[in-house]
Order: C-alpha cells, then structure tokens, then sequence
C-alpha cells in the first residue's frame, strides 16, 4: 500500500558512489550498483535520514512522495537473506550497523585442536608495508604490477588467501569503513597516475560497508584518467567466495 510518506532520493549527478550511505543504513536499504548509490526498495527506506550526514557529496535528501510504507518485517527478512541480520537482541545493540554484529561459527579445520606441528606455509607477500595509507604510490613493488586491493578482513575470512589471491600480486590492504574514502581515493588516483598497474583485483566482504571499496578503486582510476582491468570479488563471512566479475579496462 502507497501512501505520501518520507523516503530519501538521490542526485545521481553529484553521487561518487563512495558508499557512506551504504554503512550508515542499518536497514540494508542502499547498495552500490554501477558505482552510484540506489535505494533497493523503498519498504526498506523508514525515511529517518539517517545516511543523509555521511555524503560527503551532498547527494542524497528527505522528500515527502507516493511510496509503499516501510515495512520492518521485511527489512529483518531482508538483512537474514542477505546475511546482515542481527544476532543479538535489539535491545542490548540498538541501531547496530549490519557489519558489526556478532556471529558465532563452528570452525572445520582438522586438528585444530592438536598439539602445533613443525609444518608452515610459506607466505606470498612480496613486499612491506600493504596499508594504503601507507603505501607511496612510487613505491618499486608498485611499478607494472597486478594489483590486489584487499579489504582487511579478507585474509582473515578467506582460508587461501596468499595461494589463491595474493601469489604475484602487489597488496592494499584497508578498510572503507574506518579510514578516509577522500584520502583513499587521492591515493588510488597517484598510484595509478605514475605506476603503470596492468590489472586490478578487488577482494570485498559481503558486509555493507565494503561495497565502498570497488567504487573508491574505480574513482581513484577516473581522476588519474586510466582505464585498467579490474576484478571484483566478493568474500562470505564463512570464508567462500559469493560471487566475482570482470570489467573490461
């Protein structure tokens, strides 16, 4: 049912796609689609506003229009689909963004439990230090090389993470949520200005606040007017892999 209620809109014109909005929703409302923000349905909008102080581009806003009315029931449905749902009580995290909530996972690693044995596995990181903010886009190890920008809970929940990701490949690691998007884009835009990246890999969770990333990597490559081709892989918090593509440069 339809009735004249509050719900944001968005300026696809002054949207970068940056993903402040995604995070800042805790009703899962907003995803990133073609490096713009988009409202998934509006019973999934309560109108509150609450992702309108975290667009640094000032494109989104409150207006009053025919729209189907939030429906929380759905919302909840919405966020245990999407594995967003909540854990713990309303009560004890009130407002809690999505990719803070507590989980508990039966682990499946043989032995886990056995005394340690002389047996390693040899690391495929080729370089030092990985933090973007950290990393001078001069840096030798980024000259010509295969990219791989990780969001930082990405080797922890992906079990072959050096094997089937980081082998050859020089590592970003960071995190959207907690660090400066403007500051990460700048950097992205010098690493690609000055050192001739062949490919692009980024490795995302599936938590809300991680599909800023893609959209930050492809900003920082618009600035510095290159096209490069780049990989989007999306990572479960079980550790498999929920989906990949391709972008041609």
């Amino acid at each position: 049912m339809k009735s004249v209620r509050k719900i944001i809109e968005i300026d696809e014109e002054r949207c970068d796609g940056c993903g402040q909005c995604v995070i800042a929703c805790a009703e899962g409302a907003m995803e990133i689609v073609d490096g713009k923000a988009r409202l998934m349905k509006e019973t999934y909008c309560d109108g509150l506003g609450a992702c309108l102080g975290e667009c640094p581009q000032g494109a989104l806003r409150i207006i009053e229009r025919q729209a189907a009315e939030f429906d929380p029931e759905e919302v909840e449905k919405h966020l245990e689909r999407s594995g967003k749902g909540e854990q713990t009580p309303k009560a004890t995290v009130p407002s809690q963004c999505p990719s803070s909530q507590i989980r508990l996972f039966e682990t499946s690693c043989e032995g886990a439990n056995r005394p340690a044995m002389p047996v390693s596995t040899a690391s495929a990181l080729s370089h030092w230090p990985v933090q973007i903010r950290l990393v001078p886009a001069n840096a030798p190890f980024l000259k010509g090389a295969d990219l791989l920008v990780a969001a930082d809970c990405t080797p922890v929940a992906y079990g072959n993470f050096h094997c089937d990701f980081l082998q050859g490949k020089a590592l970003l690691l960071g995190c959207p949520k907690f660090d400066d998007v403007p500051q990460y884009i700048k950097k992205f835009a010098e690493i690609f200005s000055v050192a001739d990246i062949k490919s692009v890999t980024v490795l995302e969770m599936e938590v809300p606040c991680c599909s800023a990333l893609p959209a930050i990597v492809r900003k920082g490559m618009a600035e510095a007017g290159k096209k490069i081709p780049i990989e989007e892989v999306v990572v479960g918090v079980r550790g498999t892999i929920l989906g990949r593509r391709k972008l041609a440069a």
